[in-house]
């Protein structure tokens, strides 16, 4: 088995290409020791001691290096521990119930949007669907739509993107920007 290395936009996290399916369906975020006692891969990666964050993607994981970290020395050790659970086929969950592949519910509400707004809403959700997610995932990271109110979109940005030095860019001048001009009620884009 042969696991890729791509770098991302930040430079304290690397996406690692197992080349093989990392999660059926949706994402998972770690960004604590204590998130990651229900993935024994997530676990493992934190038990380094230099690792801040974890994200699996649907065919990547990304890993977050602490402050002051030196790659070179990080970058085998989190090769050989995705090498060991792929290899192994070993479970991504405890307990290997379907559960594991959810979001967890308090990372998943919205805002509770206006019902008045559905239209406008379910615009915004296809356009960050088809068209910004597959960007996102890209840098090795992904985005949650967290509501809209008043002509703001509230945003989450997950994995590789969060904490990244460009991730208000991102936001700012690209998201912001594409919704603006698909869907005229936007106003602006805001991080949640």
């Amino acid at each position: 088995m042969f696991i890729e290395t791509e770098t991302t936009p930040n430079p304290s996290t690397l996406k690692f290409l197992p080349g093989q399916a990392v999660m059926p369906s949706g994402t998972r975020d770690f960004a604590s020791p204590e998130d990651a006692e229900v993935s024994p891969l997530a676990n493992a990666l934190f038990e380094t001691g230099e690792v801040t964050g974890v994200f699996f993607g649907s065919d990547f994981v990304s890993v977050t290096a602490a402050p002051g970290v030196d790659w070179s020395s990080l970058k085998p050790q989190v090769v050989l521990i995705l090498l060991d659970h792929f290899v192994s086929q070993a479970p991504l969950f405890t307990g290997g119930d379907a559960s594991g592949f959810s979001v967890p519910a308090d990372e998943d509400e919205d805002m509770g949007d206006d019902p008045a707004d559905a239209d406008i809403v379910s615009q915004i959700k296809d356009l960050l669907e088809t068209r910004i997610r597959p960007a996102v995932a890209g840098d090795g990271g992904d985005i949650r739509y967290r509501g809209f109110r008043g002509g703001v979109v509230y945003l989450t940005m997950q994995g590789a993107c969060a904490g990244c030095p460009s991730s208000t860019a991102t936001l700012k001048q690209g998201i912001e920007g594409l919704l603006k001009h698909y869907v005229p009620e936007v106003s602006e884009v805001r991080a949640a």
